[in-house]
């Protein structure tokens, strides 16, 4: 394979893992990260899309800049799930054994918050869990294994104050 399309291929990849990140990064309130990033990513791509450009007639030059960028996507995507910065503030409802699932949930150091709820079929607990998204995981693991038909909702922290999020894990 021709080294000018090895490196319209990977500096797509490069260049839209960056994107991806730039972009958390930007979520998070980190700018100036975002910012370097950014250098590097729009450096990355006008690169390689100028060679591109200086022969449209090369199909094949089009379907490897497009290859990059669809494998720069799940890459960037993959580099995030890896990553997981921030919080996550998750709403469960436990279906049949909440105590037991208090219980396992604190045991792994996860600070819950128990509220009672009303809902069609009547009075529920609902509990109130802040965490890092990198113990999503273990968390999502202590459910199934107590209360496998609890349903959860997790929804993006912005910025924590205060609470209990425990920073070891077990």
């Amino acid at each position: 394979m021709d080294s000018t399309l090895l490196f319209i291929f990977f500096a797509r990849i490069f260049d839209v893992s960056f994107s991806t990140v730039r972009v958390l990064m930007l979520t998070k309130g980190k700018r100036l990260l975002a910012a370097m990033l950014g250098f590097f990513e729009v450096s990355i791509y006008i690169t390689a899309l100028s060679q591109v450009v200086q022969e449209l007639n090369s199909p094949i030059k089009v379907l490897i800049y497009a290859l990059g960028f669809s494998s720069g996507t799940l890459v960037g995507g993959f580099i995030e799930e890896k990553i997981a910065l921030g919080y996550a503030m998750v709403q469960l409802i436990p279906k049949k054994h909440a105590s037991q699932l208090i219980m396992a949930l604190r045991a792994e150091n996860f600070g819950v918050t128990v509220v009672e709820g009303k809902g069609r079929t009547g009075t529920r607990l609902i509990l109130n869990i802040m965490l890092r998204r990198k113990d999503l995981p273990r968390f999502i693991n202590v459910i199934n294994q107590v209360d496998p038909e609890s349903f959860f909702t997790i929804f993006d922290a912005r910025s924590t104050k205060g609470g209990y999020i425990l920073g070891d894990k077990k």
